[in-house]
């Protein structure tokens, strides 16, 4: 097994400052400086994509504090083909967090530009509660899923 701690969570965006500002306007995420802004033979080499630059920033995620893992949103200049978001498409599908109110928050992504995806729901987990969630998206259409607990 390899020794590892989680450090972050990479999201391409179309506009990196304005998705910043949603993480951080919407679920508190706060900037972790610096800006990147990279180019050269080594991010070539390391990404596989001649001429790549890539501009943006870290946004430590709520509930960590200073040493918790942070949601890495950067833009390419050259963007590869994109493919439809699904909760249910192979590979990664979703972020979570962790709300006191899910329909609060479902409110407050829509009234920043987020969109719905389905409805809440509240299923029970054995040995674990009951949990409340819906599934939204970020204005860029990056699945959330908004979650609560209880007994």
């Amino acid at each position: 097994m390899i020794k590892a701690k989680y450090v972050h969570t990479n999201l391409i965006a179309k506009d990196w400052r304005k998705l910043c500002d949603f993480y951080e306007e919407v679920f508190g995420c706060v900037p972790v400086p610096p800006e990147r802004d990279l180019s050269g033979e080594e991010l070539e080499a390391g990404t596989g994509i001649v001429g790549a630059r890539i501009r943006g920033m870290h946004l430590r995620l709520p509930g960590y504090g200073e040493e918790g893992p942070t949601l890495e949103i950067f833009s390419y200049n050259v963007f590869g083909e994109e493919s439809r978001k699904a909760v249910n498409r192979p590979g990664y599908a979703h972020i979570a967090f962790l709300v006191d109110d899910v329909v609060r928050a479902r409110d407050i992504v829509v009234t920043h530009g987020g969109n719905l995806l389905g409805e809440i729901v509240t299923l029970a987990i054995e040995g674990r509660g009951k949990v409340t969630f819906c599934y939204v998206t970020d204005p860029e259409g990056n699945i959330i899923e908004l979650q609560s607990w209880s007994a």
